[in-house]
């Protein structure tokens, strides 16, 4: 029976490292995003909304929230915790990206700008947005500048994964 038990809790622990682990991998909320908050039958507390320049959002009930950085199961933990008890017994709350912050890429592409992210989306796909590559690009002098670290660029190729609000620079090749 200890030797059941033992397993179950090994188990526990092992399945909400992973589950934490996982969490940890996911998208995090930014300035420029835009979701959608629910609480199932309160047709008044449903928002969409921008995070704004700060990551902050206003709910009503709780006013702002800093959600720059949280994921969106971890957004919809810390509202449910702050409608229960004071204004819900047990509210059912649910958050969803409606869009994504936009990632930018500019040089030798023959329309730069900032486009719409898309989960998963690698430069070459972010070339394909910006109407691929014009006749003096490089496939070698590629580089992204991440959003978490506007002061270091790092070099990239095609099959590189884009993050939201990172910045693509394709520079020009020599002949």
């Amino acid at each position: 029976m200890q030797q059941h038990a033992l397993l179950l809790v090994t188990l526990c622990l092992s399945f909400s490292s992973w589950v934490f682990a996982q969490d940890d991998m996911a998208y995090l909320l930014g300035p420029g995003d835009k979701i959608i908050i629910q609480v199932y039958g309160e047709e008044e507390l449903k928002i969409e909304t921008q995070l704004t320049d700060s990551g902050k959002i206003n709910y009503p009930f709780l006013g702002e929230i800093a959600a720059k950085g949280l994921t969106i199961k971890q957004l919809e933990s810390r509202i449910y915790t702050g409608l229960k008890g004071d204004f819900f017994i047990e509210p059912n709350v649910f958050v969803g990206m409606v869009e994504y912050r936009p990632f930018f890429i500019h040089g030798e592409v023959k329309a730069p700008g900032g486009f719409p992210y898309k989960p998963g989306m690698t430069v070459n796909q972010a070339v394909a947005l910006a109407g691929g590559l014009t006749e003096r690009a490089s496939r070698e002098k590629i580089f992204i500048t991440r959003e978490a670290n506007k002061s270091k660029q790092e070099n990239a190729n095609l099959n590189t994964k884009v993050n939201a609000g990172d910045t693509i620079t394709i520079d020009q090749r020599f002949f």
